[in-house]
Formats: structure tokens, sequence, C-alpha cells
């Protein structure tokens, strides 16, 4: 169940807890030990986050339970300058950590250091040039990350502050610091300084299918790829040399990114028939996100050419827009159709397919 802890602190770990206990069941006893390790390990982060933070950002009015879209209260500066500053955990819980790297400096030789420090300039650049957004908060600030956390760790996080990331086992995960990853984790700092998204039920389902999106924005603006070109997978490359799978989500077809004895089938849904109700991973939101996911790369199927340009900007307004930290689907379709008028008119072409792209999904609006 979600308490204030969970829904309004979240730790937004990139492998989600349904896995983790799919793993507690089946794996043998190393595996099993580790699952439930990483399970506990994410309930205490949660509860330090707890004593740190207010669950969003604060108000300029200042009452609780209110957010204010930083990306619309302020000015936007002429130019954006990016400030990274990669960390060493050395294999400890302490975050951040050793400083290994910051903003101009070379490569350091440590491909998890250099990995994160490039991917998160990559992040940047997607804000900065494709929506005028100045870092994650919208007004500068620093992109601070810690690689090597923790011993052999399968998991890469966001709490609030900054990113953090495992090195894997090298046998279930190999590698945190892929682009998607990256991606997708520091795009939950987006949503939490956009107003914010209640991690419960739909409304949690949508904070991580955001994430999913701009995750693989990320990927294919770095590549150069239309969507056709586009895998639509969010992890590619981090499962392990024996997991039987490609990664831990796919957009283009949720439910299909991975088959494995250990880890079991993708549960992820494409359509409202099969949402998935559950009290496990606060309402399933690693799990129902599967269905805006698709509605988003149905609509980019429709548009053609880059996800980042007329669909990414319709996803992009709708998230300054909505206003609402317990929207469901039906809301955020809703709002995505406004932001499709607002940015291309009533009855124009990406007005008319976002709703055949939500009706196919099950959502009418």
């Amino acid at each position: 169940m979600c308490g204030p802890v969970h829904c309004h602190n979240p730790i937004h770990c990139i492998v989600p807890p349904h896995m983790l206990r799919v793993m507690a069941l089946r794996g043998d006893t190393s595996v099993q030990q580790m699952a439930r390790a990483l399970l506990h390990q994410n309930e205490e982060v949660r509860e330090e986050r707890a004593e740190h933070m207010t669950g969003g950002v604060v108000p300029e009015d200042g009452r609780p339970g209110l957010f204010v879209s930083s990306a619309l209260a302020r000015s936007v500066p002429e130019r954006h300058v990016c400030d990274r500053r990669i960390f060493d955990g050395e294999g400890k819980a302490a975050l951040p950590g050793n400083p290994v790297r910051s903003e101009g400096d070379a490569p350091t030789g440590d491909a998890e250091v250099d990995r994160a420090y490039d991917g998160a300039g990559t992040v940047f650049d997607l804000y900065s040039e494709a929506f005028g957004r100045n870092s994650l908060d919208g007004a500068g600030i620093p992109l601070t990350a810690t690689v090597h956390h923790r011993q052999n760790y399968n998991n890469a996080f966001w709490n609030g502050t900054q990113m953090a990331y495992g090195d894997g086992d090298g046998k279930i995960f190999r590698t945190f610091t892929e682009l998607s990853v990256i991606g997708h984790e520091m795009s939950h700092g987006v949503v939490q300084y956009s107003g914010g998204l209640l991690y419960q039920g739909q409304s949690g389902a949508l904070n991580e299918s955001v994430a999913d999106v701009f995750g693989t924005m990320t990927v294919q603006r770095k590549l150069g790829q239309d969507v056709y070109e586009a895998d639509w997978l969010v992890g590619t490359g981090i499962l392990g040399p024996e997991i039987n799978g490609r990664a831990l989500r796919s957009m283009k077809a949720p439910g299909t990114a991975y088959h494995d004895a250990l880890l079991g089938q993708d549960p992820q849904p494409y359509h409202m028939d099969l949402y998935v109700d559950t009290t496990d991973d606060n309402g399933g939101v690693h799990i129902n996100s599967g269905i805006p996911n698709h509605a988003f790369y149905l609509y980019c199927m429709y548009l053609g050419g880059n996800a980042w340009e007329r669909p990414g900007q319709v996803w992009y307004r709708a998230l300054q827009q909505i206003n609402n930290p317990m929207a469901t689907f039906h809301d955020w379709a809703a709002e995505t159709l406004d932001a499709a008028i607002a940015l291309f008119g009533a009855g124009s072409h990406e007005q008319v397919m976002l709703r055949r792209a939500w009706r196919l999904v099950g959502i009418a609006c």
C-alpha cells in the first residue's frame, strides 16, 4: 500500500519491485538474498528521503500539497549552462561519495564515470535544445550523479536530488549507465519539478511513463533516429548475458521485453482491458505504465519524423500544464489533447491522430 513516504517521497528505481519479488521467489539462495536486500534498501532510502524532503517543489504561495512548475514560473535564460558533477561511491552506500569529474573535465578512463557524465549532458541537451528547459528544475540545477554505488548493486535511482548507479552483479544485470536508463531516471527529476505526479496507481504509472517517454527520446535524439528507426526499448543491454530478454520495457510492444526463467514474463499491458489491479509496486506503477507508453508510441507512428518534435512537444506541454498530482490516464489523455490543440490547432492532424492513439489503448477522450 501507498503511505506518505512512498507516494510523496518515492525513490525512483529503474528495476521495479515486482521484478525483485519474482527473483526472491525463483532465484537460488544468493539471488533471493540479493533481491530481498534491494527491496529493504529501497525502503531505507525512501525513509531517509522523507526526512529531508517535502514531497515535491515547494509552491510559491507556501501551501502544502500544491505545486508550481519551475519551467513556467521562472524565465528561461538565453543560454543554458550544463553543470555536471560525477562522484565515485566506491562501493559504499553513502551519497554522493568522492568527486571524480566536474563540468569541462577530461574523461577519467573509468567507463561508468564517463558514461554517467556523457549521458547527463545528452539529457541536458534534449531538454535545453528541444524544450527550452534549463536543467531538470528549469532553473539550472547541477546534475549530480554517483557511480559504483554499493557493492554489485542491481539498480539505479533518482532520489529527489541526484542520480545513483550500481555496477550490477554481471550476471542478472551488467550496467546501469545505459543512456535510456540515465534519461529515464533524470526525467523523474523533471516530473518532480514540473508539478509532480503522485507515485501511486494511475498517476504513478504516468510518472513512470513520462520518464520512459523522455528516456527513449534521449536515445533517439542522440542517435539521430526517427520514430521508425528507433527500437523503443528502455534499458537496452543492461540485462545479463544469460537472461532471456532485450530490455526492461518495450513501448512498441509492452509485455515482450523479457521472458526469462528467473525474471518471469514482462507483465506490462498495452490496453486498458489488460490493466493490472495490484497493491504491489504502489499500485503497479511500473506495470501499467505500458498503456500510456504504447499510446505515445502509436502517436509517434502516426506522425512520423522525430519523437522529440511534434509528439514530444505535446507531451512536454501537457506535463507543464496538468497541475494535477493525482491525474488518471483519462486526465492525462485529455491534457495531451489540449496541448495538441494549443500547439497545432483544433481539428489538426496532430490532434486527430492523438485521439486515435488513445482510443487504440482503450482510453476515449
